[in-house]
């Protein structure tokens, strides 16, 4: 993974995340490999520092 790749991660909000997340065709380079692992934990740490109702409200607003 290289630092600009990493970089592009750190940078996005969880909403821009989970609308990748959510949205995304399987097989993107986001959510391969090492570069995947990466964004797995990330994600995770950003949802971590939501509260529920947070979380609802991007999700909602996402949509499906």
């Amino acid at each position: 993974m290289t630092e600009e790749t990493k970089k592009l991660i750190d940078e996005m909000s969880f909403e821009e995340m989970f609308r990748k997340w959510r949205f995304t065709p399987t097989g993107d380079f986001l959510f391969r490999d090492e570069i995947g692992k990466y964004f797995v934990k990330v994600f995770n740490e950003k949802r971590e520092l939501l509260t529920d109702e947070e979380y609802t409200t991007i999700s909602k607003r996402l949509g499906w």
